[in-house]
């Protein structure tokens, strides 16, 4: 499926922050119709409502909600049809609905159009109150062509999965509507799955207090680029407040972006575990909690100098870490920097194998600190010349290693991708995954650790920049704000695995490395462990104290494992996106 876009300019969006009553759905019906055609009236284009806009959210079973539920299409869709034509707008409604030839019931959400009833989407993961009515949806992540572009819908919950907006984005959506009822969870997600798949994301959400449960507001519409281009506030009013109209513009030559351009280069062969169910009876995984001090390495290296920068890595790891640290992670090529070399040969003179010299020198670091290294270096196995990441053992042992499977553009001259996505089971220590800069923006990779248990996952990178956006959305709705710096692509991948992550960056050079090297927590309202992040532009050692295995909050390693729903990821590990 290619895009059928005919509409070139710009157009305007309208999310409705509406708070419906429960078991009024005829009530709710006209009065959301009502805002419906204000807002097209306004010339909302698109208008994305929140997530059981018409029924109210909390339902105790089937028969509770039976009397207020709907088919799709039915009455609810051919009320929002009238608008729809007689207004030329696309609306999406959140709704529940009922199967008629099975007699289930979804959580779900409607696509209308200016001809009427278009399609719709069941909720893929579910949260737990409608898990006491609603089967969990059966007809994966459709993608619609429409005259203002390709819409995809998920719900709510969703966006704890890297891979629904991941599915949208790989179906061929250029714009993701996203109705929810959420109290931050859910939306704290979206600027990073705009940013990750190139993605335009509407969101719309409720203000008021259901059975306890506080619905925050802050709708918003982010760009393809990961930027808020408008976000209503943060509301804690358990009434409620005014029903908002949050509008905004979406381009349609922001359709094409890098975050679309990079789905192209997708190493599907290496994703295909993905598609595994690890369930409760996986006797790899580790069931105990450990305390880690991890730290990871900033610098600014002396480009292609081995011995400039070995020096100064052992002068920051002897003089700057802590005793207690019991994993260093250092930047990738740690040793040589990002050199520029225009083809294999240019490389020769810096690659070394596992036994190497620079390789000793780590092993020799590990055994003084008695601590766990993940050290990166272009490792040779002739004729092929590898981006790679070892990881040596307080013994001095290599016991791990991970081969950069999506090269950037300085690889591409001298590398050949690796293909492999491991972890290193350590008995006593924890489950550790390694991935290498530019693995970070495929989100398959974080997935499949997710799947393989890993409880850290160590990411040499070298970043200035190239992907990625700094995180800012409302910090209102958090209970302790994100820390300064927070980029979008490592916090994608500490939350959608639910694994700590540290990332080890350089800062400075020519090349103007970012730093900000940092150690993201699982969850920013956790409130045993905080992310922290390094400085932007000076050399520094960051050290941090975290905990593996949380078992305590909302959403851990092992609910995001027993809730996803594999039989949906197929077009992630088969699929070309069909733009291409």
């Amino acid at each position: 499926m290619g895009s059928i876009c005919k509409r070139k300019e710009p157009f305007k969006t309208a999310s409705i922050q509406f708070n419906p009553k429960l078991n009024r759905r005829n009530a709710n019906i006209r009065e959301l119709k009502s805002k419906v055609r204000e807002a097209a009236a306004n010339g909302a284009k698109l208008i994305v409502t929140p997530e059981m806009s018409t029924t109210g959210y909390h339902y105790l079973d089937r028969s509770a909600i039976s009397t207020y539920i709907d088919t799709i299409p039915g009455l609810t869709t051919d009320h929002f049809s009238e608008v729809a034509k007689e207004f030329g707008v696309y609306i999406v409604i959140g709704m529940a609905e009922e199967d008629l030839d099975s007699g289930l019931y979804y959580n779900s959400s409607a696509l209308i159009g200016p001809d009427g009833y278009i399609g719709k989407y069941r909720k893929i993961h579910q949260w737990v109150v409608e898990n006491y009515w609603s089967c969990w949806g059966d007809i994966g992540c459709p993608v619609y062509e429409t005259d203002i572009g390709n819409i995809a819908m998920i719900i709510c919950q969703d966006s704890a999965y890297l891979e629904s907006a991941r599915l949208a984005a790989v179906n061929g959506a250029d714009i993701l509507c996203f109705p929810t009822n959420s109290s931050s969870a859910s939306i704290s997600m979206l600027q990073h799955w705009a940013e990750m798949n190139g993605l335009y994301v509407i969101s719309a959400n409720r203000t008021d207090k259901e059975e306890d449960f506080q619905m925050i507001g802050a709708s918003a519409l982010w760009s393809p680029y990961g930027e808020k281009l408008t976000e209503a506030p943060v509301s804690q009013n358990e009434n409620g407040t005014d029903d908002l109209f949050l509008y905004g513009e979406i381009d349609p030559a922001q359709f094409t972006n890098p975050g679309k351009d990079r789905l192209l280069e997708r190493r599907m062969d290496s994703y295909k575990d993905l598609m595994l169910f690890l369930g409760p009876w996986d006797y790899t995984k580790n069931t105990v909690s450990r305390d880690i001090k991890a730290a990871a390495i900033q610098y600014e290296p002396d480009i292609g100098n081995k011995g400039s920068n070995l020096e100064k890595v052992k002068e920051l790891i002897q003089q700057k870490v802590e005793k207690d640290v019991n994993l260093i992670v250092l930047p990738e090529l740690s040793l040589i920097g990002p050199v520029h070399a225009r083809k294999k040969q240019d490389i020769h003179a810096y690659a070394e194998t596992d036994d190497g010299r620079t390789v000793k020198e780590m092993k020799k670091l590990a055994k003084e600190k008695s601590a766990h290294i993940v050290f990166g270096f272009a490792e040779k196995e002739l004729p092929h010349y590898y981006n790679s990441a070892i990881l040596i053992n307080p013994e001095g042992e290599v016991i791990g290693k991970h081969r950069k499977i999506h090269l950037d553009e300085r690889d591409e001259k001298w590398a050949t991708p690796g293909n492999h996505i491991s972890i290193t089971p350590i008995n006593g220590f924890g489950r550790i995954g390694m991935m290498i800069g530019y693995d970070a923006v495929f989100p398959e990779v974080a997935s499949v650790l997710a799947v393989k248990r890993a409880d850290m996952i160590c990411i040499p990178t070298s970043w200035n920049g190239q992907y990625g956006t700094e995180l800012t959305m409302n910090q209102d709705m958090f209970a302790k704000p994100y820390p300064k710096g927070t980029v979008s692509t490592w916090d994608a991948v500490a939350k959608g695995a639910q694994a700590a992550v540290i990332v080890a960056n350089f800062s400075g050079t020519e090349q103007n490395y970012k730093g900000r090297s940092a150690i993201y927590n699982l969850d920013q309202n956790y409130t045993k462990d905080e992310s922290v992040i390094a400085p932007e532009s000076a050399e520094h050692v960051l050290m941090n104290a975290f905990q593996t295995m949380k078992t305590d909050w909302w959403l851990d390693q092992e609910k995001l494992i027993m809730t996803r729903r594999t039989a949906f990821y197929k077009p992630l590990v088969t699929r070309e996106p069909p733009f291409f």
